[in-house]
């Protein structure tokens, strides 16, 4: 697999542009005062699945062969890439097969059936379901498609640097999260490229770290399991294409409790109104925890989906902590 270039970035942003608005980045002065930094957030919780990943989605599935879209494709998720992938199957009128562990987000899974994906439901957690789709796309020869390895989801996905550099071309510092990491290679291509001096830093959850020891040591690491709340963070396993984009352009790569994602996601709802899922609000979380050096810089946190249950989001509202 070749990496994807700032130039298919740009490609990806003609394939998606009749399909997708862009999304708003705005500055929230009570975060900014009370963080001590110039605090701005890149809003893809307004994408019509709720999450970045359609910008990927609708890049790779829109070039797929005839013959792959006559196939049909297949893909594990724990709902956000599932969302991604069922919409612009639809879109491109290809049937989708989605993968997905026992006890997945039931709003995810159900705006997936509802873009005509048939749901396969099998295993505890995203690598059990991952390896499922698999197993079936050999045994039925539909194309697979992997949430990370996948150039063309990457360069899809990276369109949120370009309109991040549109929107704020001095801007000091962006916080991505990261699952499988996808969006965040796609962002760091896009910023390494065209402005090499911002500094760009990865968070993952402290239970599911397996990206981040794969970016310290540089092999494949997994963990056995990814008990984290934020599902879109729950990869017990690093993939070579993203690990190998994420060690040469990322300048830094922070770990977050639970907790803390837990209180950024209250402060998204008090300071801005906004819901934002765990994946979401972990960069929040991050900044919160490394304020101090980033002091009256201009900082940007990609919320990159707010799909949180309402159930989720009582329980963490019942916990707010006192401000």
């Amino acid at each position: 697999m070749e990496r994807p270039t700032f130039s298919d970035v740009l490609k990806a942003r003609r394939a998606i542009a009749p399909y997708l608005s862009k999304t708003p980045l705005l500055h929230h002065p009570s975060l900014s005062r009370m963080l001590g930094f110039e605090a701005y957030v890149k809003h893809e919780n307004v994408q019509p699945t709720g999450v970045f990943k359609i910008r990927g989605g609708i890049n790779l599935i829109s070039n797929l062969s005839p013959e792959e879209k006559e196939r049909g494709v297949i893909t594990a998720s724990t709902g956000n890439h599932g969302q991604s992938i069922a919409m612009a199957s639809k879109m491109f009128d290809v049937k989708a097969k989605i993968c997905v562990p026992v006890g997945s987000n039931p709003d995810k899974l159900d705006a997936i059936r509802g873009y005509g994906a048939e749901i396969v439901e099998w295993g505890r957690e995203f690598d059990d379901a991952r390896q499922n789709a698999e197993r079936i796309a050999k045994e039925q020869g539909l194309r697979y498609i992997h949430s990370a390895n996948e150039p063309l989801l990457i360069a899809g996905v990276g369109t949120i640097g370009l309109e991040i550099l549109e929107d704020l071309p001095d801007v000091d510092v962006v916080i991505v999260p990261v699952g499988a990491g996808s969006g965040a290679s796609g962002i760091s291509t896009v910023l390494k490229a065209a402005a090499p001096d911002v500094e760009i830093i990865a968070v993952q959850a402290e239970v599911a770290p397996s990206i981040y020891l794969s970016w310290k040591s540089g092999n494949i690491e997994s963990t056995e399991s990814a008990p984290t709340m934020a599902d879109g963070l729950a990869t017990r396993r690093a993939f070579r294409l993203t690990l190998d984009i994420l060690r040469d352009l990322l300048d830094d790569f922070i770990l977050v409790s639970e907790e803390e994602i837990k209180d950024a996601i209250r402060l998204y709802v008090e300071k801005t109104h906004t819901i934002a899922e765990g994946a979401g609000a972990a960069p929040l979380a991050a900044a919160i925890k490394i304020k101090d050096r980033l002091k009256e810089k201009k900082v940007v946190m990609v919320l990159s989906g707010g799909n949180l249950t309402a159930e989720m989001l009582r329980e963490i509202l019942g916990g707010s902590k006192q401000r």
